[in-house]
């Protein structure tokens, strides 16, 4: 048997991987039971979710990230990802091994693939954002129907716009300093004076609500398995 070594390079990968509802890496959350790879480049990953009922869908999505992620790492010659405990596992776990996609993973009761879902997460990760980022410019003075005035460059440099400009990049959406602080994400366009107020309260609630969520998850989580995950945040 090959010997284990240190999984915290795996670990740093996985920190790519987010749970496309919460919008946080699964090591942070928690949902990384352990990684490791082996000296002659064989990494095993184990993932658990708050609930044995968690989406099939959302967890696909983890499971297949999260095998592509190790298996692009230097080094790594074989990769097995394992969700635990959750009754979709075995189609899950069998589909993304064989590199099966969503749809036949579960055939006959899937209908297509999972970029739309995805799409439809990193939107509502981009209005969220919009909320973190905006809270800061009006704290520090600036009008609401001043922001249509702004773009990327004119807001102060922070962990939060940068995460903005990420989503916003996935989505293809514009990201550099000339591209307006206030876009619809659906479509890229700017927002305009008027519907800055109902832009703006959507991305609060967007963001709420995700923030809530994560809250619910993270509780759930601890309660089923009373430890810390690989790289889990203490909250």
């Amino acid at each position: 048997m090959s010997a284990v070594t240190d999984g915290s390079r795996i670990l740093a990968a996985l920190e790519m991987v987010r749970d496309p509802e919460l919008d946080e890496p699964i090591t942070s959350l928690g949902f990384v039971a352990s990684c490791a790879v082996s000296a002659d480049g064989r990494a095993e990953v184990r993932l658990r979710l708050p609930t044995y009922f968690c989406a099939p869908n959302f967890a696909f999505l983890m499971v297949a990230d999260a095998h592509d992620v190790v298996s692009a790492m230097e080094g790594v010659r074989h990769t097995e990802v394992v969700l635990e405990d959750h009754f979709a596992a075995e189609a899950i776990n069998g589909g993304v091994a064989a590199r099966a996609g969503f749809e036949r993973s579960f055939a006959g009761e899937a209908v297509g693939e999972l970029d739309q879902l995805r799409a439809d997460f990193l939107r509502k990760a981009v209005m969220a954002g919009t909320d973190q980022v905006c809270r800061s410019v009006l704290a520090a003075g600036v009008e609401p129907a001043t922001l249509v005035e702004l773009t990327l460059g004119d807001v102060p440099a922070s962990r939060e716009l940068d995460r903005l400009r990420q989503r916003r990049g996935e989505l293809g959406l514009p990201t550099g300093d000339d591209a307006p602080l206030l876009i619809d994400p659906a479509t890229g366009a700017p927002i305009g004076p008027d519907a800055v107020p109902g832009h703006l309260r959507r991305a609060h609630t967007t963001r709420v609500g995700i923030e809530a969520n994560t809250g619910i998850c993270r509780g759930m989580l601890r309660h089923r398995y009373q430890n810390k995950g690989e790289g889990e945040e203490d909250r």
